[in-house]
């Protein structure tokens, strides 16, 4: 079998691996559950080719993540649930109707009026979703309230900023700065009361609590927490290597060297830093 630029041969390929008669084991053993660790490192994958800037390496793994795609659609056409067409089709649908100010005639809007436009659009949805199944004689959704729609195995750095801005939407939220600051204080401190009374279980209940405050400090202040802590990351592991390389210069590990020599190393790492911006 020869590569190919066509979608329709990847489609075809996944369906062989998929085949009972002569497919791949691994693949035929897989179930919507089983590849979903799969399918969230790819998009992980992408993001991080991204962030490094290397363009091929992004084709690769945007290659990876469409194939989980594809396989997903191909376990659901296996059990008569829908196939990779409709996949395309519900996304274009989706796409056309929720921007009427490119593909309709709510023209010349600015972002904020597209993006009012589009909460009606989806307030619009969940009623013909509501007739539908009533019309289908289902049960209606229950109601997801406020926080609704964020699902629970996103990363929790960026589940806690979602479920913040769905309550500032409705009006819970600081009035100003200052208070996010003071109740990012106020979870230090009952941290720091929890380590010193050696409660451990209650501790874990305070680094969480101290964990949701920065999000929101960072949501107040238009900061993506996500991207915030892979540039931190980022400058950690920078640093960090710095250390080891210059301990390597004079023939040394960091489990060699004692806590005051690489705390020095890392000020250095800093400084050049510093320098080079």
């Amino acid at each position: 079998m020869q590569p190919s630029r066509d979608l329709r041969r990847l489609i075809e390929i996944m369906a062989a691996l998929r085949d009972p008669k002569g497919g791949c084991p691994w693949d035929l053993e897989q179930t919507f559950a089983s590849i979903v660790p799969f399918t969230i490192e790819e998009a992980y994958e992408v993001a991080d080719a991204i962030e490094r800037g290397d363009a091929e390496d992004l084709r690769e793994e945007l290659g990876d993540l469409l194939l989980q795609v594809v396989f997903h659609a191909r376990m659901a056409e296996e059990a008569g649930l829908f196939d990779f067409g409709g996949v395309v089709e519900a996304i274009t649908e989706k796409l056309i109707r929720r921007h009427p100010h490119v593909f309709g005639d709510a023209r010349d809007l600015d972002s904020e009026a597209v993006k009012a436009l589009w909460g009606r659009i989806k307030a619009d949805e969940k009623r013909a979703r509501a007739e539908t199944r009533a019309r289908a004689g289902l049960d209606p959704e229950p109601a997801p309230g406020a926080l609704g729609g964020v699902p629970k195995t996103m990363p929790a750095l960026t589940r806690a900023a979602k479920l913040q801005e769905k309550a500032a939407k409705v009006g819970f939220d600081w009035d100003d700065v200052g208070g996010v600051v003071a109740k990012l204080r106020e979870e230090i401190a009952e941290a720091e009361a929890e380590i010193e009374a050696g409660a451990k279980e209650k501790l874990a209940a305070e680094i969480g609590d101290l964990l949701f405050a920065a999000v929101n400090l960072a949501r107040f202040v238009e900061v993506e927490p996500e991207a915030a802590l892979r540039g931190a990351n980022a400058k950690f592991e920078r640093r960090f290597s710095h250390i080891e390389r210059r301990l390597a210069e004079r023939g040394r590990r960091p489990e060699g060297a004692s806590l005051d020599q690489m705390e020095a190393l890392w000020q250095e790492a800093k400084a050049l830093e510093r320098r080079e911006r």
